[in-house]
C-alpha cells in the first residue's frame, strides 16, 4: 500500500471536489452523487486504457539514472495531468478556432458541447500522430532481433528474425499510413491529414530513438557517465511522449461519458495518479522480473491500441473494448509468466535431485 499512498490521497481530495463541483453546478444531492460516479468511472477508464503504459514505462525505468526516474515520476506526473490532459487539448482548440486560450477556456467550462465538437474536429490527426508512435513501440519490441524470451514462441521468434533487416517497423508503419491514406472512406482533406499526422509521428519517434543511442553510446570509458545523464533526457521525452499518445484518445473518449470539463479532468487525474503509482510498484518491486511476459503482454496491448486508433479516425471505437482488450493481454500474460516462473522452479528443484543422487 506504500506505493499507494499518493494515489489514495489524490483520489480522496478528487472525489470531495467532484462532489462539491456536482453541488455548485447543480444544488441537488443528486448532483453530487452523479458527480462522483462520473469520476470514479473516468478514473477506471484511465487505469484500464493506460495500465499496459505502466508496465512499458516501468520497463524503461528500471534501467534508467535515478535522478531521471525521480523526476518522470514526480515533474512528469503534472506534465501528464496538466500539459497532456487539460492544457493540450485547449491549445488544439485554440489553434482550430483561431481563438485566444482563454477564451476556449471559457468555452470548455460554459459550453462543454461546443468545445467538444471542436475537439472531435481534431482526433483524426490526434489517432494518425498518436496510433503511429504506438505502433512503433510495439513493432520496436517484437522486432528486436536481440530479445531472447519470447513469450508466442514462432511467431516472435520470426519476427525477431525479421527485424535484422534494418528499419523494418518504420518501413512497416509507412506501409500501414499509405494504405490508410489510400484505401480509408473518408474525404480528401481527412486523409492528407492522416497522412502528414502519421508522418510527424515517425519523425518524433526517430528523432527521439536516434538521439537516445547517441547520447548513450560509450565511445570511450570517461564518458560513459555523461552519457548515461544525457540518455535520461531523451528517456524522459521518449516517456513522456508515450504517455501523451496514450492519453489523448481516452481525453476525447472521456467526452461520450460526460461532458463536464472538471469532472473530466478529475476523474483522469485520479486515473493517472494510479497508474504512476503501478508504475512506481513494478519498478521498486521488481515485478517485470518476477513475471517476465508481461513486458510482452503490455507491448502487444500497445500495438493493438495503435491500430484500433487508426481504425477510430473512421468509427469510434467504445473505450470499454479498448481498455478490455488491454486487460486480456496484460492477463494472459500474467498466467503465462506464472507458469513459466513455476516450471522454471521445478526444472531447479529436479536439477538439485539429480545432482544429489
Amino acid at each position: 500500500m506504500r506505493d499507494f499512498r499518493y494515489s489514495i490521497l489524490v483520489t480522496i481530495v478528487g472525489l470531495l471536489l467532484a462532489g462539491w463541483w456536482g453541488h455548485h453546478t447543480t444544488g441537488t444531492m443528486a448532483g453530487v452523487w452523479a458527480a462522483l460516479v462520473l469520476a470514479l468511472i473516468l478514473s477506471i477508464m484511465e487505469i484500464s486504457l493506460s495500465f499496459d503504459n505502466a508496465v512499458v514505462n516501468a520497463s524503461i525505468l528500471k534501467d534508467m539514472d535515478e535522478k531521471w526516474r525521480q523526476l518522470f515520476l514526480t515533474v512528469g506526473i503534472l506534465i501528464a495531468v496538466f500539459g497532456v490532459r487539460l492544457i493540450f487539448p485547449l491549445l488544439l482548440v485554440a489553434v482550430a478556432t483561431s481563438q485566444g486560450f482563454i477564451e476556449v477556456a471559457n468555452m470548455a467550462l460554459t459550453r462543454p458541447a461546443e468545445y467538444s465538437e471542436h475537439l472531435m474536429e481534431g482526433h483524426a490527426a490526434i489517432a494518425s500522430f498518436g496510433g503511429t508512435f504506438l505502433f512503433l513501440v510495439f513493432l520496436s519490441f517484437i522486432l528486436n532481433d536481440a530479445k531472447e524470451l519470447h513469450w508466442l514462441g514462432k511467431f516472435e521468434e520470426q519476427m525477431a528474425k525479421l527485424g535484422k533487416l534494418d528499419s523494418m517497423g518504420i518501413f512497416i508503419t509507412l506501409v500501414v499510413l499509405l494504405v490508410l491514406h489510400q484505401f480509408l472512406p473518408v474525404t480528401p482533406e481527412k486523409k492528407m491529414t492522416i497522412l502528414l499526422a502519421g508522418v510527424a509521428g515517425v519523425v518524433l519517434y526517430i528523432a527521439v530513438d536516434s538521439l537516445g543511442s547517441f547520447f548513450s553510446s560509450k565511445a570511450d570509458a570517461a564518458a560513459v557517465t555523461g552519457a548515461a545523464k544525457r540518455s535520461g533526457v531523451m528517456g524522459f521525452l521518449y516517456l513522456e511522449i508515450l504517455d501523451a499518445s496514450f492519453s489523448f484518445d481516452g481525453v476525447i473518449g472521456a467526452f461520450a461519458i460526460t461532458r463536464d470539463v472538471v469532472i473530466i479532468m478529475l476523474g483522469l487525474t485520479i486515473g493517472a495518479m494510479f497508474v504512476r503509482s503501478l508504475t512506481v510498484h513494478f519498478v521498486y518491486r521488481g515485478t517485470l522480473q518476477k513475471y517476465v511476459y508481461l513486458e510482452h503482454g503490455a507491448h502487444y496491448a500497445i500495438g493493438i491500441l495503435g491500430l484500433i486508433m487508426f481504425y477510430s479516425i473512421y468509427e469510434h471505437v467504445p473505450e470499454v473494448i479498448t481498455g478490455l482488450i488491454g486487460v486480456v493481454f496484460i492477463v494472459a500474460s500474467l498466467i503465462s509468466s506464472i507458469a513459466y516462473k513455476r516450471k522454471v522452479e521445478a526444472q531447479g528443484v529436479s536439477d538439485k535431485l539429480g545432482e544429489s543422487v
